[in-house]
């Protein structure tokens, strides 16, 4: 039935042919059945939330469920309560079958359980984004709608056959795809789900076995696709739910994480953790650039990460000289194969200072063992041993617990100690690398640390295990006198209380399991990790990447051609170098964001410097050319554009003396990567530096404009 009036869409005058109703009429009357749909499921969950946060409880995997299902609850009704009908993408009508299909952010059934919406990640909705003229994959037409404040501004219809031209199309020039590339920026990433395209949805839903490169230059949407994917994989994937580890998505900087910021809670997913690499690290929020790129090569290298292990094992040495230990009925002799044998006690793998307690264990019972008094109760003997003070000072000594940032600072500030643990460095080369100790870590030193801090494993564990012991002695003891209390007063001979003199029930009722200790969250391992900006990933930080994810489950997002350092290699060869067993590739070609008349002047830029690189073909013209001008007219140019636009986010790059606003950034060529603008004012470009580095520098702040460019000399 055609609704009298239309309620969903708010079509401008210039689009009133899409307006007739023998266009519209059907899907206003979808849009109905949603909105009603949505306004019962909220409250639906809202009462069923309500219900079990006043339910008692309980206790165990019973109260673990109730809470499990209370957050999934919550989830869902953010999801909902976060969109309105704009859930709704487009629809797509199959050959054969009349009633369109409609695709959106999440899937939403009646309450007969008819599909009303299919989620945009389910295998059914791939022809929305996959079909093109030449494999229409079983679709007669499609159409996507653009939203704005709830309401259908504009839709695009395409049609595969004739049978989708049977009255239902509006077939224009405008397409909502192309169109909404040109719409004005805002501080955070545009939602571009609807306008998805086939090669882009084609590596969204490649699966997740191995790591898969993403390789396209700027424009091509690489950042999109990377989003979608981690969307995409939780959503399709069983293996990687957040009980399996769930998704890391690791961008370049923090203004990057701030721009996509809501991409994923729109896509439906917030349970995907987002970081920077520094983020990794707990010295990496204060941690500054290396200023000499010599020591940042050094240091970037796998084999500064593996010269780890020989500066642990310089520690886990056992004594060679033996020693008397004293005891309360007599000495005991402690061998050096003694030593040796006690710390070959820890299962391989085990960290240091985790390990400590299992040495500690080993040489009490060695100990134990070679004492000749056989009248000597063993428990006795072990408890004058543990407070023998020669003898924990000794151990203490031989395997000491140790800090990362204190072994690292030695590294730097000890040559004797650098040279033992990485002999296959230079002279000038340790001498580069020296710096005075308590200086203030670089990024350069962020994986090392991390890679200490992963063998080394929590310096408190022994301590907590400890406490813990102690307290749980406590808690069986007070058990005990409870327990006999009890027991006395009862005088029933069939009483079931006399169960209570089994030490199964009674270790039942303690709760043994040694606290864990304040776990990083970021530490992982998690079961996906997606990597955007990865050309500039150095050889050290995929070590610290590749230990978060033991599956070796990645999707790589990057451009060689966007190197600061250069990109000589292929991917596989630099990955499989690194660690990566299984290497897929695709690749982007096209550029959706940048106009032809920018990348016309940015293209030689980069081809001087890499006459290989993958420049990306634009598909969009503004008809407004790079303009130039002198540094001296940077304030009137960003005064008369923002005069003229009054939406929009413009940015200056490369002039620390310009003081941001809410709509004009300012930003250096690296903090610019990743971001995309309105207007781009690039200041002094030649003085961003010379060769593959400089270059880089202003092929990137060029690329980050989908309108205008701007260049002051």
């Amino acid at each position: 039935m055609t609704p009298a009036t239309p309620t969903t869409f708010d079509l401008p005058h210039r689009l009133a042919a899409k307006a007739d109703p023998a266009l519209i009429a059907v899907d206003e009357e979808h849009f109905a059945l949603i909105a009603r749909t949505l306004e019962r499921q909220v409250v639906n969950l809202s009462e069923r939330r309500d219900a079990l946060r006043k339910a008692p409880g309980g206790r165990g995997r019973q109260a673990m469920d109730r809470d499990l299902e209370i957050h999934r609850l919550t989830a869902r009704l953010r999801v909902l309560e976060r969109f309105g009908l704009d859930i709704c993408l487009g629809r797509m009508v199959a050959a054969g079958d009349p009633d369109p299909v409609y695709v959106g952010r999440l899937g939403l059934s009646d309450a007969d359980g008819e599909p009303l919406v299919i989620d945009w990640r389910a295998p059914a909705a791939e022809p929305f984004f996959a079909a093109s003229h030449g494999d229409p994959m079983g679709l007669v037409s499609r159409r996507r709608y653009r939203w704005s404040r709830g309401r259908v501004v504009d839709y695009w219809d395409e049609v595969f056959s004739l049978e989708g031209l049977a009255g239902r199309a509006a077939l224009d020039d405008q397409s909502a795809f192309i169109a909404s590339l040109g719409d004005a920026r805002s501080p955070r990433m545009r939602d571009v789900l609807a306008t998805i395209q086939a090669d882009q949805d084609a590596v969204i839903r490649a699966d997740s076995h191995g790591a898969l490169v993403v390789d396209g230059g700027p424009g091509t949407g690489k950042t999109v696709v990377a989003l979608h994917r981690a969307a995409y994989l939780l959503y399709a994937d069983p293996r990687l739910g957040a009980r399996r580890g769930g998704v890391l998505f690791v961008g370049p900087h923090q203004p990057y994480l701030d721009f996509v910021a809501d991409v994923l809670p729109n896509l439906g997913e917030d349970g995907v953790r987002t970081c920077t690499l520094r983020e990794l690290v707990p010295e990496g929020a204060h941690a500054g650039v290396e200023a000499d790129p010599r020591v940042a090569r050094l240091k970037a290298s796998v084999a500064m990460v593996d010269a780890v292990e020989s500066a642990v094992r310089f520690y886990e040495e056992p004594p060679t000289e033996d020693l008397t230990v004293e005891t309360d009925w007599s000495d005991i002799r402690l061998r050096a194969d003694d030593w040796a044998e006690a710390f070959e006690a820890p299962d391989p793998g085990t960290p240091h200072n985790e390990a400590r307690d299992d040495v500690w264990e080993a040489l009490l019972e060695i100990l134990v063992d070679n004492s000749e008094d056989d009248e000597v109760p063993a428990q006795a003997l072990r408890r004058s041993l543990e407070r023998n003070d020669d003898l924990r000072t000794t151990f203490r000594r031989a395997w000491p617990i140790l800090s990362a940032t204190d072994l690292v600072s030695d590294l730097w500030s000890v040559p004797a100690y650098l040279r033992h643990c990485a002999p296959w460095l230079t002279a000038d080369d340790r001498r580069l690398l020296r710096r005075p100790e308590g200086a203030p870590w670089t990024m350069s030193d962020l994986p090392l640390l991390d890679s200490l801090r992963a063998r080394l494993g929590d310096p408190e564990a022994s301590q907590r295990r400890r406490q813990h012991g102690a307290a749980l002695a406590a808690d069986r003891a007070y058990m005990d006198q409870v327990v006999d209390n009890i027991l006395a007063a009862d005088d029933d001979p069939e009483s079931g209380l006399k169960l209570l003199r089994r030490d199964s029930m009674r270790e039942s009722l303690l709760h043994d399991d040694v606290p864990d200790s304040t776990g990083e969250p970021l530490a992982g391992p998690f079961a996906h990790v997606v990597v955007d900006e990865a050309q500039e990933i150095t050889d050290a930080e995929w070590q610290m990447l590749l230990r978060r994810c033991p599956s070796r489950s990645f999707t790589i997002v990057g451009d060689r051609a966007q190197a600061r350092h250069g990109f000589t290699e292929s991917w596989q060869e630099r990955l499989g170098r690194v660690g990566f067993d299984t290497v897929r590739h695709a690749t982007l070609t096209i550029n959706y964001r940048t106009p032809e008349e920018i990348m016309v002047v940015a293209a030689p830029v980069i081809r001087a410097a890499l006459p290989g690189a993958n420049v990306p073909t634009s598909i969009r013209r503004t008809g407004i050319p790079v303009t130039y001008g002198a540094v001296a007219e940077r304030d009137p140019i960003i005064r008369a554009w923002l005069s003229e636009h009054a939406e929009g986010v413009a940015c200056v790059v490369g002039d620390p003396t310009f003081t941001g606003t809410e709509r004009v950034r300012s930003l250096s060529p690296v903090e610019v990567k990743g971001l995309e603008f309105d207007l781009v004012v690039l200041v002094e470009p030649a003085a961003f530096g010379a060769g593959i580095e400089g270059a880089v520098d202003r092929y990137v702040a060029m690329t980050r404009s989908t309108r205008e460019l701007v260049i002051l000399t």
